[in-house]
């Protein structure tokens, strides 16, 4: 208990704690994600810590957008597969909806239309939506939803106020551009986000590492 060695012991253990470093794995069908960072409270490595400078509201929104578009695609990636519906429903003129609150009443009709047709299927209907309203009042909505037999055919019937215009969804580049497309913020776009409740949503694996411990590169399993 000398008084003299209890402090070094504690300054050895702050100065570990300042080298620790952050890895994430999130596991998929596919693939597996890790992210690698050292801890946010530490300067960059090998060099002091660096007094904390607020961020501009453009930086924010940058950082935003970014995490907005990984959390997306990982709820792609865990819930959606090549081959399910990337759909594209828009309104003939005379049938735009006067606001966002009215498209949400028409997509939440639609998706309960469909809801009844994937349970006769045996499936759960899953999505993911958009509404855009851009500053000349055209009206685009963007769905993700997984694929049944004929889904494509019951799209069509239950959407009423205009064209259903379907792709089939690929997973080049881990869905990465559909992502970022999802959640992109335009100026002057009026937009909604939204999803089922019944999509999968993993937590990562994390482990607390030394600086040294870390590799250059995650290598595949």
């Amino acid at each position: 208990n000398h008084p003299v060695l209890s402090l070094i012991n504690v300054l050895d253990l702050a100065t570990e704690v300042r080298k620790m470093h952050i890895r994430k794995r999130y596991y998929f069908d596919s693939s597996i994600e890790v992210e690698e960072y050292h801890r946010g409270k530490n300067g960059a490595p090998g060099l002091p810590r660096e007094k904390r400078k607020k961020p501009t509201k453009e930086q924010m929104e940058i950082v935003n957008q970014k995490n907005r578009g990984k959390k997306t695609r990982r709820l792609i990636k865990w819930n959606f597969r090549e081959n399910d519906y990337w759909i594209t429903l828009t309104y003939k003129r005379e049938k735009r909806p006067e606001s966002m609150e009215k498209a949400k009443k028409d997509l939440e009709r639609f998706r309960e239309k469909l809801r009844k047709i994937w349970k006769k299927e045996n499936a759960e209907l899953k999505w993911i939506a958009t509404i855009e309203i851009g500053s000349k009042g055209g009206v685009h909505v963007h769905m993700i939803i997984n694929r049944i037999q004929d889904g494509d055919v019951e799209i069509q019937k239950a959407w009423t106020h205009g064209r259903a215009h379907i792709d089939l969804m690929y997973e080049d580049g881990g869905f990465q551009a559909l992502a970022e497309y999802i959640v992109k913020r335009r100026p002057g776009e009026n937009k909604y986000y939204g999803r089922s409740r019944n999509l999968i949503e993993k937590q990562p694996e994390t482990q607390r590492m030394r600086r040294s411990t870390l590799g250059k590169d995650p290598k595949p399993p």
